[in-house]
């Protein structure tokens, strides 16, 4: 898959050179060579991650951060709210207190990652309890937590947080979940609730659907649920 993004990025040098710069250069031999690339099995389809953490493993893995006292950073909150609102690792750990609307329980979320908007793609989300954790009263609880002068809500890197998850996940002998399938599970729980494409995309700020939908790995009997939902 690096590969691939290689010579994509070739492609896009050589194609601003000519279209820009007016050089002489052809963009046809970088298509030419991604034909034998994928006839020699060099580049291909990238492996769609469809990891999704049981319901058992997350409450293993809050029960272990509850439990230690050494624990500084509340990763068990954290875990929890990265599930209830999809947010990245990193988004949790930028969002501020300055950026919550306590009356319509909404959070801004500045600078959302977007590959073809780097900067000042902000979004809102409602704090909700769609996917089994509420994520305004996991806010409350670090609201009642606050005792300095960041205005972040969850004042800690977001490294050392992913440390502690992966190490957690080791302790606890959970294999191949990393921090980010819990974004995944929050997009995943979403559509088990029944929301539609466009309803999800407004909590996990994807710009592509296409790409949403192959984020979303369903549990089958979850349609039992949908179904009642919908009929209610």
């Amino acid at each position: 898959m690096t590969l691939g993004i290689d010579i994509g990025f070739v492609k896009l040098i050589l194609s601003d050179a000519a279209a820009v710069h007016g050089l002489p250069v052809k963009v046809e031999p970088v298509d030419l060579a991604r034909i034998a690339l994928k006839r020699l099995g060099l580049v291909g389809k990238g492996h769609q991650r469809d990891r999704r953490p049981t319901q058992d493993e997350l409450d293993r893995l809050i029960g272990h951060f509850d439990a230690n006292p050494r624990q500084i950073a509340p990763v068990s909150q954290i875990i929890r709210f990265a599930v209830a609102t999809a947010m990245r690792q990193e988004e949790i750990c930028k969002v501020r207190w300055s950026d919550l609307e306590s009356r319509t329980r909404m959070l801004l979320i500045r600078d959302r990652k977007d590959p073809r908007n780097k900067n000042g793609n902000n979004q809102r989300i409602p704090l909700f309890a769609a996917t089994g954790y509420d994520a305004w009263a996991i806010v409350e609880e670090q609201r009642a937590r606050r005792s300095n002068d960041d205005d972040r809500i969850f004042p800690f890197n977001h490294r050392s947080v992913g440390t502690a998850f992966r190490r957690g996940c080791a302790d606890l002998g959970i294999h191949d979940l990393h921090f980010h399938d819990l974004r995944h599970e929050g997009t995943s729980r979403l559509f088990e609730a029944g929301f539609t494409i466009e309803q999800v995309a407004l909590v996990t700020g994807h710009k592509d659907w296409k790409m949403l939908r192959r984020y979303t790995h369903l549990k089958p009997e979850m349609l039992h649920t949908i179904r009642v939902a919908r009929a209610a």
